[in-house]
């Protein structure tokens, strides 16, 4: 049972979800998408999964907030991904693909824990 977990190498909220796998003996594949982006067919994917580009995308973030305001409403999943590639930031981090091959966005102890079997 391998976990795929997407984010940011230096992000404390990955780092916290690692450390929690590495805690519990939970095998896991790390990818920094700064270093190898997502491919568009997956970012899609993990969007109908979520409910929405706004589930996937943290429109909290400073990234977001110092984007023209232009930028800010995307109308298409083609102006989504466009706006992805150019800020790979925006993704919520740390996204987590379960054996079952749930998608979640996040970290939360509890959710680990019952998604993957560890107390």
């Amino acid at each position: 049972m391998t976990v795929k977990l997407y984010g940011l190498a230096q992000c404390s909220t990955c780092v916290k979800a690692r450390v929690w796998l590495d805690e519990h003996g939970v095998a896991y594949h790390f990818q920094d998408y700064r270093a190898v982006p997502v491919a568009p067919d997956v970012l899609r994917h993990w969007a109908e999964v979520l409910g929405g580009w706004e589930k996937l995308v943290n429109r909290a973030s400073m990234t977001w907030r110092n984007l023209d305001a232009a930028c800010k409403n995307p109308t298409s999943g083609a102006q989504w991904l466009a706006l992805i590639a150019q800020y790979p930031a925006l993704i919520r981090r740390p996204v987590t693909i379960y054996p079952d091959h749930g998608v979640t966005v996040g970290f939360n102890e509890k959710r680990y824990a019952e998604k993957l079997g560890a107390v």
